[in-house]
């Protein structure tokens, strides 16, 4: 998923290596990942200051490659599919922490290392994260109130997946997932959702995904402004890999499962070697919505292990200024198939609904 936009006029007019700097990355960052080098280029309109360097876009590949291909390393070795147990627990258990639990998850090393992936351009630190304090919120919605309570979306509507047939529309790709998922809820759960499919990566009939997230806000405040009963905002995305070859997928219930991932945004980056908060992208929510995700991965651990990537931790606020209880959520990658993707909803839909009802 692309998640910024980018000036080039203002690249080349603070970077004079900007043409020296794209030639050398061009052409094997688009080989490699065209994603991860929007990304990296458009540090120069977040951080204006800052001279984009050819060592600062190498610490930004090196850390983005490792992350994204080794995210699930055991041993040395990234398993291609793993078996994924579910795990009966007694729903009134379920969030009920350890003393041992308590101590680790707020230890930011120890969050570093088993719950976290933090980009290298942002940082956690003592205090940021308190697992026993995140897990004891409340995360119930409104059932009495009319009208619907949870919306979808999908800020890049056009991420698809590996055999994702292009006639089935709005029944394929992520946004076809995000169509099972409001099914569950509604179907299953007995939860009115709203599933929004307007696509904000398209401008005049091209896809690109620079500005997208400032097309798609207003569109999402608009729906929650004309619909107060929404509590609960989920950004679904479908992440992408460097290696063509490795696919994010597990087997729950005998079926092959895309793997998915909590992503959340800390609104503080590094410049010039100081954590900073990120200009004009503030997000009066941040601490409900690492709650909510962290939570969420709690909830996925004990349920489905091997479900949940870590959650990653990036320096930006991406779409999770909507609501207090905001998620994105990367499902599977461009080497998953349909069917993966629509099957990782399944325990989706049940672990939210979890941790709606954990304190009813």
């Amino acid at each position: 998923m692309k998640r910024w936009g980018f000036n080039y006029r203002l690249f080349f007019k603070k970077n004079m290596t900007g043409l020296t700097v794209l030639a050398l990355f061009g052409a094997s960052a688009a080989v490699w990942d065209n994603d991860l080098f929007l990304k990296s280029i458009a540090l120069s309109e977040i951080m204006p200051k800052r001279t984009v360097t050819i060592s600062t876009l190498s610490q930004i590949y090196a850390s983005e490659h490792e992350s994204k291909i080794s995210i699930e390393k055991k041993n040395g070795k990234t398993p291609q599919k793993e078996q994924t147990k579910p795990v009966e627990i007694d729903p009134g258990e379920l969030f009920v922490m350890t003393d041992e639990e308590k101590k680790n998850f707020s230890d930011v090393n120890y969050l570093k290392k088993n719950m976290f992936i933090v980009d290298s351009r942002t940082d956690i630190r003592e205090g940021d994260i308190n697992g026993e304090k995140f897990i004891n919120m409340d995360f119930s919605i409104n059932k009495e109130t009319d009208g619907p309570k949870i919306l979808i979306f999908h800020t890049h509507s056009h991420e698809k997946f590996a055999d994702s047939d292009p006639s089935m529309g709005n029944k394929g790709g992520i946004v076809g997932a995000g169509e099972y998922l409001k099914e569950l809820l509604e179907n299953k759960y007995g939860i009115e959702t709203m599933h929004c499919t307007e696509s904000f990566d398209y401008v005049d009939s091209k896809m690109t995904t620079t500005g997208a997230y400032e097309r798609m806000e207003p569109v999402i405040e608009k729906i929650l402004a004309e619909n107060p009963s929404i509590e609960i905002a989920i950004d679904l995305h479908r992440d992408g890999l460097g290696d063509e070859t490795k696919k994010l997928v597990t087997e729950i219930n005998g079926k092959p499962t895309a793997q998915i991932m909590f992503f959340n945004g800390l609104c503080k980056i590094y410049e010039n070697d100081n954590l900073v908060p990120t200009a004009g992208l503030d997000n009066p929510y941040l601490e409900q919505n690492l709650a909510f995700s962290f939570t969420m991965k709690y909830a996925a651990d004990k349920m489905y292990p091997g479900y949940a990537r870590k959650n990653y931790l990036n320096a930006y606020r991406y779409s999770l200024n909507m609501l207090p209880k905001s998620l994105l959520v990367e499902v599977g990658a461009q080497t998953n198939t349909q069917q993966e993707a629509m099957n990782a909803m399944e325990p989706l839909a049940e672990i939210l609904v979890n941790v709606i009802n954990k304190n009813t």
